[in-house]
């Protein structure tokens, strides 16, 4: 094998940093650009971008969200918070002697394709940085660009607004009346917050979800599901977990939920052990989709009116890589085909970790993307040909699309399953360098 190449990651989060961890294990060197000022990325509470509010956990268990090469503590709670997860993340980077890769706040905002190579540009503390380098790792996450609803809703609001991306904490609730938007597990977080600190809360839900608690049969509810993926395909195992949630917790329309438009494992699941008992409690009253805002006032599209004096949009992020050229993006990076959700498909040398999303945790994934990264640029793993790429990147998209709909399909990757095809895919390249002579 010739001389390695070098490589430039974008992003000291946990994709970034288990990106740096596999170059290492190959001996390819590497630069990581961090915005922030510490390593782990959005579990960061205070750091530059990071979405973290006090009160946030994982909402999937330790078990299924530790790195395979860096557990995490077995006397901690199945759900740890954002203390101990940032910790953790700090530790791997200490264990593995990560720190002296990564430039903090150093903010990329140019990367360029440059005679078979790639430049990186960055603005730094002490002014701009260039490098040139063989490969560019994209592992900067996809939780930092606020969506705001869509389509916006009628009418003129003048109650407070605010997306959950500048959540922080309950006192941002204390004595108001709190209107939460949106579905998902930072909603149903904050809903619970508000309904302890706030004067009212309401929860405001366009379509229907899957609120499953944290627990189910005295497991993690994670581990269930985890199970089941090792022996059944994921159709049968959605209608045991319906059939089970059925039989612990009831339907969503128990709580005066709207049903869920899509069935279990079509759409990613919300956890929560607080919203259920807050619902049934009363102090979490449910609402429908907004039909229109009329200053204070709030018209529901069941007809019901509330005056509220807080908004707060749980609706999301956009995918936004601004320092790539739009050419490399085409119609955008959430429908960008990757090869195995790694490669690009038109540009050698540019690879994304963590441009996904996941029915379950990302870590594993992650972890198992990076060593498929490491392992291509150290020339152990050799991609197939362009047209086999394509073809399985066209076969991916059809499977997804059937599956979610158009919910961001080319970024879908059901957990246990990719993690599975990510295995494969390394034992299937590693045999094709070896064919081809390209591997030591």
């Amino acid at each position: 094998m010739g001389a390695q190449p070098t490589v430039a990651v974008i992003g000291a989060g946990a994709a970034g940093l288990a990106t740096l961890k596999a170059l290492a294990d190959v001996g390819v060197p590497a630069v990581c650009f961090e915005a922030a000022d510490r390593v782990g990325g959005l579990w960061v509470y205070g750091a530059a971008g990071s979405p973290a509010y006090r009160t946030l956990h994982l909402n999937t268990s330790k078990g299924r969200t530790e790195f395979a090469e860096h557990p995490m503590p077995a006397h901690w709670p199945d759900y740890p918070d954002h203390t101990r997860v940032a910790g953790w993340l700090n530790d791997y980077a200490d264990r593995f002697g990560l720190h002296d890769a990564v430039r903090l706040r150093h903010t990329v905002d140019r990367v360029a394709a440059a005679d078979g190579r790639w430049t990186v540009h960055a603005d730094g503390p002490d002014g701009d940085v260039e490098v040139t380098v063989d490969a560019v790792v994209v592992a900067n996450g996809h939780n930092r660009v606020p969506k705001p609803p869509s389509p916006a809703v009628p009418g003129d609001c003048t109650a407070k607004q605010m997306h959950s991306h500048a959540y922080r904490g309950p006192e941002q609730l204390a004595g108001r009346r709190v209107l939460v938007v949106g579905g998902g597990n930072s909603a149903m977080d904050i809903a619970v917050d508000a309904s302890y600190a706030a004067e009212r809360t309401l929860l405001s839900l366009r379509r229907g979800v899957w609120v499953v608690p944290k627990h189910l049969l005295g497991r993690p509810s994670d581990t269930l599901n985890g199970a089941l993926a090792r022996r059944l395909p994921w159709r049968l195992r959605q209608r045991i977990t319906q059939r089970l949630l059925a039989a612990t917790v009831g339907p969503p329309t128990r709580y005066g939920l709207p049903a869920p438009a899509h069935g279990f494992l079509q759409d990613h699941p919300t956890l929560s052990d607080g919203l259920l008992s807050r619902l049934s409690h009363g102090e979490i009253e449910p609402r429908g989709g907004i039909a229109a805002f009329d200053g204070d006032r709030v018209t529901f599209t069941d007809g019901r009116v509330d005056e509220v004096d807080l908004v707060i949009w749980c609706t999301g992020y956009r995918v936004e890589i601004p320092f790539l050229d739009p050419a490399l993006l085409g119609d955008g990076a959430d429908t960008l085909p990757l090869y195995r959700h790694v490669f690009h498909l038109d540009a050698p040398g540019l690879a994304f970790v963590g441009l996904m999303q996941s029915t379950g945790a990302a870590f594993p994934l992650v972890e198992a993307q990076a060593k498929l990264v490491a392992a291509q640029l150290s020339g152990r793993y050799a991609l197939p040909a362009p047209q086999a790429q394509r073809a399985a990147c066209r076969a991916e998209l059809r499977a997804a699309t059937a599956r979610w709909g158009q919910r961001r399909p080319a970024m879908r990757v059901d957990f246990d399953a990719y993690l599975a095809e990510l295995g494969r895919e390394l034992a299937a390249g590693t045999r094709r360098a070896r064919a081809t002579g390209a591997a030591a």
